[in-house]
């Protein structure tokens, strides 16, 4: 049976009203599970007005208050762990354990969130000047807007909402259409526990919503995750219109394999962070860089084996390490990568291109790749891939090891596997990457620190959840006051110091 999916306005699940719809695939089987309402200027321009007018008494609630909604969606969230997971598992092909994580990462910055009360505190300066105090206060945007992706359905949207909220502003995101069930079930998690109906829009659609959102004067901030070429549009197009905007777009994480690394730890690493969640991560490692032929050779080894040993099964198979891709566009994309990379010379070690699983065979899977001797010119090297797909870029010295992820396009993650510690500080001082782990494959930072992208993988100055999130979204407002005592000094001409 297929589902019919909705959009969720006003406090409440709204049918589609345009005609448009798309279709929402199980990645297992490759047959439609739901069909999703895409949204036109009617209902968003209806979610803009909703949330414009919810935000007045929102943001009138004092920070407290709007704490321990957060406080009640974390507790309610941890009661629905289990079935979200599942849900998202089966929209998305990550497996179940997988999607737990997802989640998980999501509700930690609920938690950083739910501190807003200090977080908001502002700044006070007592005797700036003769009787003169200046005092600093945080105040809301207004409407913030958001576009996430279909790798991270539900931390992302976490991610962008829960700070844009606790701070007072109202919140509508958009979706990616793949995979929106979690979503619109968050949003009414959000709602039981007691945020007021209009704070909180899902709005699923395609370009033409994103562009309504844009483009309205009522939205004042944007916040985006995706590809680089939209993620470039997305904020010239916002900063063209005066709104704020933080956009994150592609990646391709580095990992540097020192001679004297523990190299069973960074195949393991590497088998991890390179294959999980079939490869679907913004943060996966896709480039091992082995430094000295004698370490590549050792490496590529250990990988072979352990590549071997994977198994890939459904998305809801406990013993699965990942299951498919998202979509068969996904699953064409990566087989046409993986032509590219033979047309261009690169070794294949492992082919995954011809994988299927018995009783699957309409299904979005794809078998773990291996390209060694892939040189930085190569496009398996420049391009994201998005895919099980990891290459080998040997490195005659570190300098040269170095050089790879810092001279490259993208500026995400980055990772350094060494004993050392000299070479380790070195690295990450001189790397021209945002996000470094030493000896951490995936170095995604806790919920109180930044997240964010360098170069080509991102746009704005103000980086997703930590510190950042909060200055996103909020204005300081600087206030200057003066009890007179009564005595008349008469007017002055002259500009205003610290005398």
């Amino acid at each position: 049976m297929v589902r019919e999916l909705t959009h969720f306005i006003g406090g409440k699940r709204t049918a589609g009203t345009s005609g448009n719809f798309a279709d929402v695939y199980d990645p297992n089987t490759g047959a439609v599970q739901a069909r999703v309402p895409l949204a036109g200027p009617r209902e968003v321009r209806a979610a803009i007005a909703d949330a414009a007018a919810a935000q007045v008494e929102w943001a009138g609630w004092n920070p407290q208050r709007r704490a321990r909604v957060l406080l009640r969606f974390l507790q309610l969230t941890e009661g629905e762990h289990d079935e979200l997971a599942r849900l998202l598992s089966c929209e998305h092909g990550k497996t179940v354990s997988d999607a737990h994580g997802d989640i998980q990462r999501g509700l930690e910055v609920v938690e950083f969130a739910a501190g807003i009360p200090h977080l908001l505190k502002g700044e006070f300066t007592d005797g700036a000047g003769t009787g003169i105090d200046v005092h600093s206060l945080r105040a809301p945007l207004g409407v913030v807007a958001g576009i996430t992706p279909f790798n991270f359905p539900a931390m992302i949207p976490l991610w962008q909402a829960a700070p844009a909220l606790a701070c007072g502003n109202s919140f509508i995101l958009k979706p990616s259409e793949r995979n929106p069930s979690v979503p619109l079930r968050l949003a009414e998690l959000f709602l039981e526990a007691g945020l007021p109906p209009g704070v909180l829009n899902v709005v699923n659609g395609g370009r033409e919503a994103v562009d309504i959102l844009l483009e309205d004067p009522r939205v004042q901030a944007f916040g985006f995750v995706g590809s680089t070429p939209v993620a470039a549009h997305v904020y010239a197009t916002a900063a063209a219109h005066g709104k704020r905007a933080q956009c994150f777009g592609g990646a391709k994480n580095h990992m540097i394999v020192m001679p004297d690394a523990d190299l069973d730890q960074a195949a393991d690493a590497l088998i991890g962070a390179g294959y999980g969640s079939a490869g679907e991560r913004c943060m996966a490692i896709s480039v091992a860089v082995p430094v000295g032929e004698e370490t590549a050779d050792a490496l590529v080894a250990a990988l072979q084996e352990r590549i071997a040993d994977l198994r890939i099964g459904r998305s809801d198979d406990p013993d699965a390490d990942f299951g498919p891709l998202v979509s068969r566009d996904a699953l064409e994309r990566v087989r046409r990568h993986i032509d590219i990379g033979v047309e261009q010379g690169a070794e294949l070690v492992v082919d995954g291109r011809d994988f299927t699983l018995p009783g699957h065979e309409n299904g979005f899977f794809a078998g773990a790749t291996l390209f060694d001797r892939v040189t930085p010119a190569m496009r398996i090297h420049q391009e994201e891939i998005f895919g099980p797909v990891l290459s080998i870029v040997r490195a005659a010295d570190y300098e040269e090891a170095l050089r790879l992820p810092s001279e490259h396009p993208y500026g995400n993650g980055v990772a350094i596997f060494t004993r050392d510690g000299d070479t380790a500080r070195d690295f990450t001082r001189r790397v021209n990457t945002v996000m470094v782990g030493v000896n951490v494959p995936i170095p995604v930072p806790v919920a109180y620190h930044i997240f964010g992208g360098w170069k080509r993988s991102g746009f704005g100055d103000l980086n997703q959840h930590g510190p950042d999130s909060i200055r996103f979204c909020t204005r300081t407002k600087t206030v200057t006051s003066r009890w007179p005592s009564g005595v008349k000094e008469g007017a002055s001409f002259t500009i205003p110091t610290m005398g």
